[in-house]
């Protein structure tokens, strides 16, 4: 007689096979009401472990910003009461962490082994993709290898479009940040409608008769593979430093665009946010930098895909000073957003990442405006603290058809005005 597994220890197998566990481990929203509420909570980060969702570490909180926070079980009855005492109104928005890991799966991991645009893919399957999908379209797509991360996997960029004398290009990437899964899902998708829409779509045909679009699926392979095997929760990639055990370098804190200078940076190899010993130090940096300036006469525009909050913002996140070509930029985003927006109804933001979010330096974003790349964007993909970065599989469908409506725009502006 066969002997059944149950489903429930199915399941399991994804907590199961991680290193670290979050049975009971909360999530909270709150929101400052003033000074003495933000140093309150400034000073509860240093003496607990918070893992900041939103912003994503806690200099950044200001007053009357919705902030996300990750405790753990063992720690999350004392911070309860510690905000209580301090009369700090707060949300709960996941009681059990680790419940809503498994539920991401809608019901059951994908354990067929197959590769599939609306479950999340670990980096054996989408690495298997793009050589997969190159095949499939071989007069669209070329896959091509743009260096290696810190543990040596392959970094693969699939090259878009029609080939044909030098045209226009856009740059976009996914997965800068390992735990922000939703995003590799859309690159994989954009390559799949785009490929497979061709000659029948006519918006997408007449983009790929004229731009090449250059997509990173995943920027931080190890880290993502770490968040699928390790820890679920990892944001870093997974460089060593010579100075600690910990691990990791924030990788859209590692460029070369005010590196260090502003914006609530951490010199902590610990820190979430830490930006590695110098600009470019890290290898998955490194590689897409060097991609883009050997591309700068070409590429147009630089996309950059995270989760989540619902915003679609541009240069600057180091400086409150307005880009030069702000109000350019604040009309492509705006018709990209109205686009986004058509399908289900889906709010957004827009405009510079400094005011709409929170100062950083060191991103991708703004290095890219810097090197000459002058519609230069950072989504932040659903969804606005709900489900936070565990956006469930049935979302994923929704969520890369409306935001392929906000490339849509944004490309169609660059064919048409982007010298």
């Amino acid at each position: 007689m066969k002997s059944m597994v149950p489903l429930g220890l199915i399941v399991a197998t994804f907590a199961l096979t991680s290193s670290r566990f979050f049975d009971s481990a909360k999530v909270f929203r709150v929101k400052p009401q003033n000074e003495k509420q933000v140093n309150f909570l400034k000073y509860l980060a240093r003496i607990k472990q918070l893992d900041f969702w939103h912003p994503d570490s806690a200099p950044h909180i200001v007053t009357q910003m919705q902030v996300d926070f990750h405790v753990s079980a063992h720690q999350s009855r004392s911070v309860q009461t510690l905000m209580e005492k301090n009369e700090i109104q707060y949300e709960i928005l996941l009681h059990n962490l680790q419940e809503e890991i498994e539920k991401q799966f809608d019901g059951k991991r994908n354990f067929t082994g197959r590769h599939s645009y609306t479950k999340y893919n670990d980096w054996d399957k989408i690495a298997a993709w793009t050589a997969r999908i190159a095949k499939i379209y071989p007069k669209l797509v070329s896959r091509i290898q743009i260096g290696n991360t810190f543990e040596k996997q392959p970094m693969y960029l699939l090259k878009v479009g029609k080939e044909n004398v030098r045209k226009k290009a856009i740059f976009m990437d996914c997965g800068i940040h390992a735990r922000e899964w939703i995003s590799p899902a859309f690159c994989q998708w954009f390559v799949k409608q785009a490929a497979s829409t061709y000659g029948k779509d006519k918006i997408m045909t007449h983009l790929l008769d004229s731009l090449n679009f250059y997509v990173l699926p995943v920027f931080n392979i190890d880290g993502y593979v770490w968040s699928w095997t390790q820890d679920r929760m990892w944001r870093k990639n997974r460089s060593k430093n010579s100075t600690t055990n910990c691990i990791g370098t924030d990788l859209n804190r590692n460029f070369a665009a005010a590196w260090g200078t502003t914006g609530f940076i951490s010199d902590d190899p610990c820190d979430e946010t830490y930006y590695g010993p110098a600009p470019e130090s890290e290898d998955e940096t490194k590689a897409v930098a060097t991609f883009i300036r050997n591309h700068l006469s070409s590429i147009k525009a630089y996309l950059t895909f995270h989760a989540y909050s619902q915003m679609l913002m541009f240069p600057y996140g180091y400086t409150f000073h307005k880009a030069p070509n702000h109000n350019e930029l604040t009309e492509v985003a705006k018709a990209a957003v109205e686009a986004l927006s058509s399908l289900y109804g889906t709010k957004y933001e827009y405009g510079p990442s400094a005011t709409v979010a929170y100062p950083t330096s060191g991103s991708s974003v703004d290095w890219a405006y810097d090197q000459g790349i002058k519609y230069s964007f950072i989504f932040e993909l659903r969804d606005e603290g709900r489900y936070g970065f565990l956006l469930p599989e049935s979302k994923i469908k929704s969520t890369c058809k409306e935001t392929m409506l906000a490339v849509k725009s944004i490309a169609n502006y660059i064919l048409s005005y982007a010298s």
